[in-house]
């Protein structure tokens, strides 16, 4: 069996201390040059590859890293807009203390549990939304501080959350100022298990999702207000993918003629509606105003650029990360949206106005 080589073995073959053969791994800058040469010589010599790190772990008490947790496939925190940008924001505080972030992925069940279990972290931001979901549960378990975003994990615990309900009441209003009646809303999967197409706002009021139940309730509120009739309201559940979404889209317009309007509760949603709207011959926004909610950037860049609800995706990220790194009393922060108005949206055609 091969032997082991240890710290000490390196240092007594260099000619130094084993404090010294420390420094030269851990903080060389202590180190002349022509010692830390010899030092890291003679760990090349002897096959030493460094300090075990899981040692180095146990003696600190802090692995100096976050731990990003979200109930998706891995390939979501660097495809989908929403997530890059949250992703960006607890970047940056992780490089304002110089630490790390791990991203752990939770869409499966049988490897969530081991993920987050075995993750080498100080914390975890839980981004879920869900309630109850079972990543919180998981993190919990862990006994580390973790914040949650978009979901109220409950009593003693953090949360970062957006003014979604608020939001979706000033899209909604924002559409029925302009004169739109009859307005469809494309919502994302609430029950997060890929079913599509036609709901009714009961199936989503009682949701295990906040976000999606919080903006139908201010889409509702608005309506209500306006004394829109809330009956037979065109509800159509598409996945949240550009391309996805379209022929639930398509379909939203087919079956309902006569629709001027469209509020979507993301932005990749609503340029699908876009999407569909000019494959169906339909301009916007003279025969078809489109909202949707985020304010990703490439709602600014869509054609015609989207008017939509902005929430401070990167700074929902930051907050989450200082409240992980700077501990102190659980709270709930919620940050406030606005109204951003482009050219998606326009006053509600004349019912004389023939569309194209």
């Amino acid at each position: 069996m091969k032997r082991v080589v240890r710290l000490a073995d390196v240092a007594k073959a260099a000619g130094v201390s084993q404090g010294t053969a420390s420094n030269v791994f851990n903080r060389p800058h202590l180190v002349r040059d022509e010692v830390r040469e010899r030092v890291e010589r003679s760990a090349r010599r002897l096959g030493y590859g460094g300090p075990d790190p899981k040692g180095r772990l146990l003696r600190a008490g802090k692995v100096n890293a976050i731990g990003f947790v979200s109930a998706n496939e891995m390939a979501y925190f660097f495809e989908d807009p929403f997530a890059r940008l949250l992703t960006a924001g607890i970047a940056e505080v992780c490089d304002e203390h110089g630490a790390g972030m791990s991203l752990v992925p939770g869409a499966s069940r049988e490897s969530a549990a081991w993920s987050v279990q075995t993750a080498l972290v100080d914390g975890f931001i839980v981004y879920c939304l869900e309630d109850g979901d079972r990543l919180i549960e998981l993190a919990r378990r862990r006994n580390l501080p973790f914040v949650s975003i978009d979901l109220d994990a409950g009593p003693g615990t953090s949360s970062i959350l957006v003014e979604d309900e608020r939001g979706a009441h000033l899209a909604a209003s924002h559409l029925l100022e302009l004169g739109h009646r009859k307005i469809g809303f494309l919502s994302m999967e609430p029950h997060g298990d890929s079913r599509f197409g036609w709901v009714d706002a009961e199936l989503i009021a009682a949701c295990a999702c906040k976000v999606e139940r919080d903006r139908l309730s201010g889409y509702l509120a608005a309506l209500a207000e306006h004394g829109v009739s809330l009956e037979g309201l065109p509800i159509m559940v598409a996945p949240n993918d550009r391309r996805g979404a379209l022929p639930y889209v398509s379909q939203l317009l087919e079956r309902v003629p006569g629709i001027t309007a469209i509020a979507a509760m993301s932005d990749i949603l609503a340029m699908a509606a876009i999407d569909a709207a000019r494959a169906r011959g339909l301009r916007v926004p003279e025969d078809l105003s489109v909202i949707g909610f985020d304010d990703i950037p490439d709602a600014a860049a869509a054609d015609p650029p989207l008017t939509t609800i902005a929430q401070p995706i990167a700074e929902k990220g930051r907050r989450a990360a200082r409240l992980i790194f700077e501990p102190g009393e659980p709270r709930k922060e919620l940050l406030e949206v606005k109204l951003v108005v482009r050219a998606s949206t326009a006053r509600a055609p004349s019912p004389r106005t023939k569309r194209l």
